[in-house]
């Protein structure tokens, strides 16, 4: 008999037990989303954010002046010296803000953008000019919808600033290109819509272990792992105890 009775509090246990385990994990995203505050609040969107930028004044920079010794049209001239003053600014700006978040930038373009600049170099006349004003503008274009989601999202406020500093110069700087008349809108690349959030348990998780708050998305695989386990035993001890 009591060993019957003992059976029969099994399923009771385990189901308290599971309960728990289950009421914990609900909690875990209001610890998940404690962000700590200040400057060491980094993710990879702001990470790519400052790495963009400075790549950019590391190829537009010597392409500016190119344009400003080369360009065929003397609006050419004007738009590629405005272009490189205002990126030596820029540069100083993030390699300011990389500074106080204790972050390492590039120091060199990257291949593809290396192979632009070049490009430039090995064309003379009309043929410059087109090139400088499509590289450029295109540019421009892919790394304009960068500052403007993290300007909305990131959590940091040296960033911040940057990407509204970046918005600005980006403004101008497709400003200034359009005014040569030589962009070729048809030749654009498309928009790249962003994809919807994921606004999950398991998504907050993932973007507070990104930010290095300590809460670890493999302890709550561990706990999930558990109350299944809690649960197939529950669930077992009941229908033995049914059949």
């Amino acid at each position: 008999m009591a060993r019957a009775r003992s059976a029969a509090h099994t399923p009771r246990r385990l189901t308290a037990v599971l309960v728990g385990l289950v009421a914990g994990l609900l909690a875990l995203p209001g610890v998940a989303l404690a962000q700590p505050s200040g400057a060491t609040q980094l993710g990879a969107a702001d990470i790519a954010l400052l790495n963009g930028v400075r790549l950019a004044g590391l190829w537009e920079i010597p392409a500016g002046q190119l344009a400003a010794e080369k360009g065929s049209s003397q609006r050419v001239r004007e738009v590629g010296a405005e272009i490189a003053a205002q990126h030596i600014e820029l540069d100083l700006l993030v390699v300011e803000a990389a500074n106080q978040l204790g972050v390492e930038l590039p120091t060199d373009p990257t291949a593809t953008q290396q192979g632009w600049v070049d490009e430039m170099k090995r064309s003379e006349g009309a043929r410059f000019d087109r090139i400088f004003v499509d590289r450029l503008r295109a540019a421009h274009g892919n790394i304009f919808p960068v500052i403007g989601a993290v300007r909305a999202s990131t959590r940091n406020d040296v960033v911040r600033q940057l990407a509204q500093d970046a918005n600005g110069f980006v403004m101008t700087h497709m400003s200034l290109l359009e005014s040569t008349g030589l962009v070729r809108y048809g030749e654009l690349p498309p928009v790249a819509m962003p994809a919807p959030p994921d606004d999950s348990l398991f998504a907050a998780v993932a973007a507070n272990a990104e930010l290095g708050t300590g809460v670890s998305s493999t302890a709550v695989w561990v706990v999930l792992a558990g109350a299944l386990v809690l649960g197939a035993g529950a669930t077992f001890a009941v229908f033995r105890r049914r059949y």
